[in-house]
């Protein structure tokens, strides 16, 4: 009997107590059994540490690395690099997966020779009370057979995310994905999962749900100065890769096909951004915002046209007078879905807001 390809997990950790041990124990109960479990504590001020030292006391499988605090981007970048198995799976510390996650990702990456294999995940909420539901990044029509992820902008319209998956070590390292070491874990899987969608030649996806995603802290709000831009850094990066690296061995007919998905995706990442930061932060972050996208439209990276009609409208009206914009717009970020169909009747007019509505519904 063929022996089953190891695979190694990822769990970058940064006071995480609260979480780690049932994120460790989804791992060691998987029925997948050939595993490394990669854990990197990045200088916790808690007892997460001393959690670890205890499974990796009792399970030769968990390979522990305490280092001093670096951010979350170059612990994931030194797991990548001590990482062995043939495949690489990432599972974020107050996570937890499913018993057969890892067996049914493996079997499909195998089964269809792929660089990756994705799965659906659930969104989990622990307070007030606990509930789950089924973030669908992928529908059941498009799984279960091999794919070209970059042919379309949808797969890089999902939201991003790196757990539900395992990748082919061998094809990150031979491509140099890996992470901007950035300050804080905000956006930090954006120009990753961008590389990965661009340079797979096939990948495969399943509609199980493998993985519980913690979103008790989802909507907490950006307070510190230096994660206020770290999307904008995570897009600068993409930008930066596409135009050099990317182009050195593709034509420019791709290199401009990716160039528009990058800021199609772009203005969907900013906004969710902007609604989730300290309203101090609001101004300096739109002149940001107006500023890049001006660049890229003058640029003809991509149009206007390109986007939904409201946030088309919406886009416009930033990028002309992002002060203005703000000081008509202050409750954008609090805003119901009857606020936000006023707010995009205001910048588009009554056209606008009817395709904003059947879309809603289409939903």
């Amino acid at each position: 009997m063929t022996e089953k390809p190891l695979v190694s997990i990822i769990v970058p950790i940064y006071n995480a107590q609260d979480h780690i041990a049932r994120c460790v124990e989804s791992i060691r109960r998987q029925t997948y059994k050939n595993l490394e479990i990669l854990l990197l504590n990045d200088g916790s001020k808690d007892v997460s540490l001393e959690v670890c030292k205890m499974y990796a006391n009792v399970d030769p499988r968990i390979v522990l690395i305490d280092k001093a605090n670096s951010g979350y981007g170059d612990s994931m970048n030194r797991g990548l690099d001590m990482a062995r198995g043939k495949y690489v799976g990432i599972l974020e510390s107050d996570d937890f997966m499913a018993p057969d996650a890892l067996e049914k990702l493996v079997a499909a990456a195998e089964r269809f020779d792929v660089d990756f294999a994705k799965a659906n995940f659930d969104l989990y909420w622990s307070k007030p009370e606990g509930r789950r539901e089924l973030m669908e990044l992928f529908k059941a029509r498009d799984c279960g057979k091999p794919v070209h992820p970059s042919d379309t902008v949808n797969a890089f319209s999902l939201k991003p995310s790196i757990w539900s998956a395992v990748y082919r070590r061998d094809f990150l390292n031979c491509n140099a994905i890996r992470f901007l070491p950035t300050p804080g874990a905000a956006f930090q899987d954006a120009s990753f999962t961008f590389k990965v969608f661009a340079l797979a030649d096939t990948a495969v996806y399943l509609h199980d749900s493998v993985l519980s995603y913690r979103q008790d802290n989802e909507g907490s709000s950006v307070n510190s100065p230096n994660k206020v831009h770290c999307v904008n850094d995570e897009y600068a990066e993409i930008h930066r890769w596409i135009v050099e690296d990317y182009a050195e061995t593709h034509s420019s007919r791709d290199v401009a096909k990716l160039l528009r998905f990058a800021n199609i995706i772009k203005y969907d990442s900013y906004m969710w951004s902007y609604i989730r930061l300290n309203p101090k932060f609001y101004a300096e972050f739109l002149d940001r915002m107006a500023q890049e996208f001006h660049g890229a439209l003058e640029a003809h990276e991509f149009e206007l046209t390109d986007l939904k009609p409201w946030k088309r409208a919406n886009l416009k009206a930033i990028v002309n007078d992002p002060q203005k914009w703000l000081t008509e717009s202050e409750n954008f970020a609090g805003a119901g879905a009857m606020g936000r169909a006023k707010h995009y009747a205001r910048v588009g007019g009554p056209g606008v807001v009817v395709a904003f509505v059947l879309d809603a519904i289409k939903k």
